[in-house]
């Protein structure tokens, strides 16, 4: 219940529902688009009455969450870009600036509906400027994965030990 915790107990605040669950989808900016007659639309009687965005990318994992890297290292993770819409789409990455120390590899191309890209997050770990700041200097980036309907925006957090 929304009304009382685990306990058993009445909640003192409310309880924050995940954008999936409230119906929008979490870093993303919607494309102002004009239709596409010829971008190869499915037309069957089942999907003309639903009322929901048939089109459109899920990030899996949503963030990228690198921890603490020791500088002059290079590390890598995979990040899955999953069509969950009914038709083919397109994307594309636009690459991070070079000073984050980010790069973005990935096959480009049309992903079918239900099929997944793989987007390798590759970060070279280097500090930049010269303050003292503890040891630690935090890398903060947001990646902008363009598509058809919507920006994505892929958070990625590191901390680099100097």
């Amino acid at each position: 219940s929304l009304l009382v915790n685990a306990a058993g107990q009445p909640r003192k605040e409310k309880v924050k529902l995940p954008s999936s669950l409230q119906g929008r989808k979490p870093n993303s900016i919607p494309n102002k688009k004009i239709e596409d007659p010829v971008a190869g639309k499915v037309n069957t009687s089942s999907l003309a009455t639903t009322r929901q965005h048939l089109s459109g990318f899920h990030l899996i994992p949503p963030r990228v969450m690198f921890g603490v890297l020791k500088e002059g290292c290079t590390y890598v993770t995979t990040v899955i870009l999953k069509n969950v819409g009914v038709n083919f789409s397109r994307f594309r990455v636009k690459q991070p600036p070079p000073h984050t120390g980010l790069r973005v590899t990935y096959t480009p191309g049309p992903v079918a509906a239900g099929l997944q890209v793989e987007l390798e997050i590759e970060i070279f770990a280097m500090v930049i400027g010269g303050k003292d700041n503890g040891g630690l200097e935090e890398i903060s980036h947001d990646i902008e994965i363009l598509t058809e309907t919507e920006t994505l925006l892929l958070p990625v957090r590191a901390n680099i030990l100097c």
